[in-house]
């Protein structure tokens, strides 16, 4: 994975355009094993969509071999400098520990945790 040491103020779709183009990927190469379609590509690259899912940013950043972390980032899931798996790990805990789950349903969301990773 090629990591980008630039942080510069770029916007996502600036950021995706650069990678692609220096990947030397048409919008149609890079979008289709992205799975999505080279207009919604263009969109995004041209800032009409600012904020695809992290499903579609994760296939992007396999496709363009670029840091999926900043891809989020710059999508606005992230702050700047914080780990994707530090966010996503604060945020299961505040909602494991919300005080309206009884403890029947705490021990529920766990299981589905435990179903989802074993579905991979």
């Amino acid at each position: 994975m090629v990591k980008n040491t630039s942080r510069s103020t770029a916007s996502l779709g600036e950021e995706l355009k650069a990678t692609r183009r220096l990947r030397k990927l048409s919008l149609a190469a890079a979008a289709k094993p992205a799975k999505i379609s080279a207009a919604y590509l263009q969109k995004l690259e041209s800032g009409r969509v600012q904020n695809p899912s992290p499903r579609v940013l994760l296939r992007l950043a396999e496709t363009l071999d670029t840091e999926y972390e900043r891809l989020m980032e710059l999508a606005g899931y992230v702050s700047a400098g914080g780990s994707v798996q530090a966010e996503r790990a604060s945020f299961l805990e505040a909602a494991l520990r919300h005080e309206d789950l009884t403890d029947e349903e705490q021990r529920a969301v766990v299981a589905f945790i435990l179903y989802l990773k074993g579905l991979r």
